[in-house]
C-alpha cells in the first residue's frame, strides 16, 4: 500500500538542521527550523514543510471538532476583502499600517484581511432578516495577514498566520452572553485536548471593539506576558471545570497589586503566551452595517454579535515553548506529527522493525518507520529533535529477550515489552482521552 512508503524516513522529506539558525531568537523558532517544520520565504512569511504541516493540520482538526461540537458552522471567507466593507464599519483607519492595502487593475482597493468581522456581518445581513433564524454562529479557518513593523519569533509573530475566527449573531444581549460562554468553554476543551494548561484572563478589546473580552494564555516560561491569577484555577484545571470566570486572572498592566482581591499566598505569578481571544461587542458592527432582524412584535433591531479567534499557526510555536527540553520538542500525542516511531538499531533488526511497523499501520495506529542508515546517536538525536512521543527500538533487548525498548520522549522513561504487550501499550497510549 502507498501509505507504507510515505510514513518512512527514507521516503520522507526531513529537512532537519544540526546547527541553530542565527536568525532564530526564541526556542520555538530555533526548533521549528532545526526540525524542518518551516522555512522562511520572506520576513514573517513561511513555507510549511511536511512535518510542520502535519502538526498544523492536527491542531486545526481539534479546533474544528470543538467548534462543530457547540453548533458553529464552518465556511470559508476570502483572504482579500474590499476596503469598502471596512469603511462602512468605520474601522478602516483604526488598523493603521498593519492593514495591507492592495489596488487591483480596476483601481479598486482591497485589503488582505487581518480578521473578518465585516465579511461575516455582510454575509449575515444579506441572508437573515428574521429572529426565527437566530442564534447563528459561523466560523472559518483561514490565512490572515498583519503587516507587522518587525516580524520576529518565527510563527509566533509572523505577518501571515492561520487563524480560526468565529462570529456569533444573537437577538438579545442575554443570548449573546450565552454564545460567549459556550465559546469560552469550547476553548477550554480545545486547549485541554492539546495537553495545555490555559489561563483565561480579562483583556482589552483593542481595535476589535466591544465591552467584554478574554485572552487565553498558555503557561510557558518564555511567555510574552506576566500573568497574575488565583491558584484555585490550577485545581479547577485538574478537576476539568469549565467555569473560570469567577476566578481572578489578569495580565501585565491590568493587574493592580493594591486592589487585587486574592490573598498573597494564593496569588500565582507566571508567564503566558496568548493563543486565543474572544470578544462580545454587541451592536458595534451590526448597527454600522445594517445587520438587522425583525422581532416577533414587528420591530427591526440590530443583532448582538461576538467574535472568537484562535491562532492555529501560532499554537504550533506556543506549544513548543511549553513542551521542549535541551534535546528538542516534546509533542503531546494529540498533535505530534507521528505519535510513534519504530527503528532498528542495526541492519540485522531491519526486517523485524519493518514487519512491526506494517502491523501497527494495519491495526490503525499512525506510526513512522525510521529506516535511514544512521548511527544510533544520530538516530536518537533526530527522533528527539522532532519530538516523536513514543519511540520503539529493535536492538540488543530484542535479540536476547524478544522484547522491544519503548522510550517515552517527555519523561525519558524506557520500558521493555514483548510485541503483544507493546501493541497493547501503544494502543492505550494513543487512544484519545476525554477532555
Amino acid at each position: 500500500m502507498l501509505w507504507h512508503f510515505s510514513m518512512r524516513a527514507s521516503r520522507y522529506f526531513m529537512a532537519t538542521l544540526k546547527e541553530i539558525p542565527k536568525e532564530a531568537e526564541i526556542i520555538s523558532h530555533q526548533l521549528m527550523l532545526r526540525a524542518g517544520m518551516i522555512q522562511q520565504v520572506s520576513s514573517g512569511i513561511y513555507s510549511w514543510l511536511p512535518l510542520g504541516l502535519k502538526v498544523l493540520k492536527k491542531i486545526e482538526t481539534i479546533v474544528r471538532e470543538e467548534q462543530n461540537a457547540i453548533g458553529a458552522l464552518e465556511m470559508l471567507a476570502p483572504t482579500l476583502q474590499p476596503a469598502s466593507l471596512w469603511q462602512e464599519s468605520g474601522r478602516y483607519e483604526d488598523y493603521g499600517k498593519e492593514l495591507l492595502r492592495i489596488w487591483d487593475r480596476h483601481e479598486k482597493e482591497l485589503l488582505y484581511g487581518p480578521t473578518a468581522e465585516e465579511v461575516f456581518t455582510d454575509i449575515f445581513r444579506k441572508h437573515i432578516q428574521s429572529y426565527k433564524h437566530l442564534p447563528v454562529c459561523l466560523y472559518n479557518i483561514q490565512w490572515k495577514f498583519r503587516d507587522e513593523i518587525r516580524p520576529r519569533f518565527g510563527v509566533m509573530r509572523g505577518r501571515e498566520f492561520l487563524m480560526k475566527d468565529a462570529y456569533s449573531f444573537d437577538l438579545t444581549e442575554e443570548g449573546a452572553h450565552t454564545s460567549y460562554r459556550a465559546m469560552f468553554q469550547a476553548y477550554l476543551r480545545t486547549f485541554r485536548r492539546m495537553g495545555l494548561s490555559v489561563i483565561p484572563v480579562r483583556a482589552s478589546t483593542g481595535p476589535i471593539g466591544g465591552t467584554l473580552s478574554h485572552e487565553f494564555q498558555i503557561l510557558a516560561k518564555t511567555g510574552e506576558s506576566t500573568l497574575y491569577y488565583d491558584g484555585a484555577i490550577d485545581d479547577a484545571q485538574r478537576a476539568c471545570l469549565e467555569d473560570y470566570e469567577p476566578f481572578y486572572a489578569m495580565a501585565d498592566e491590568q493587574h493592580n497589586a493594591e486592589r487585587c482581591p486574592i490573598p498573597q499566598e494564593r496569588l500565582v505569578t507566571s508567564r503566558g503566551i496568548e493563543v486565543g481571544h474572544i470578544f462580545y461587542f454587541g451592536t458595534k458592527y451590526s448597527k454600522a452595517m445594517g445587520a438587522h432582524v425583525m422581532t416577533s412584535d414587528g420591530k427591526k433591531i440590530p443583532v448582538e454579535m461576538g467574535s472568537y479567534g484562535i491562532g492555529v499557526s501560532r499554537l504550533v510555536g506556543a506549544m513548543i515553548e511549553a513542551f521542549h527540553d535541551s534535546n528538542g520538542i516534546c509533542w503531546p500525542v494529540s498533535v505530534a506529527p507521528f505519535p510513534v516511531a519504530i527503528a532498528a538499531l542495526g541492519p540485522s533488526y531491519a526486517t523485524e522493525a519493518e514487519t512491526y511497523y506494517r502491523s501497527l499501520m494495519e491495526a490503525g495506529l499512525e506510526c513512522f518507520l525510521y529506516d535511514l542508515p544512521k548511527s544510533q546517536g544520530s538516530l536518537f538525536a533526530e527522533l528527539d529533535l522532532v519530538g516523536i512521543p513514543y519511540q520503539v527500538f529493535f536492538g540488543e533487548s530484542w535479540k536476547h529477550t524478544s522484547r522491544v525498548e519503548i522510550k517515552h520522549r517527555s519523561s525519558n522513561e524506557r520500558t521493555f515489552l514483548s510485541l503483544e504487550e507493546a501493541t497493547s501499550f501503544l494502543t492505550q497510549a494513543l487512544t484519545p482521552k476525554n477532555p
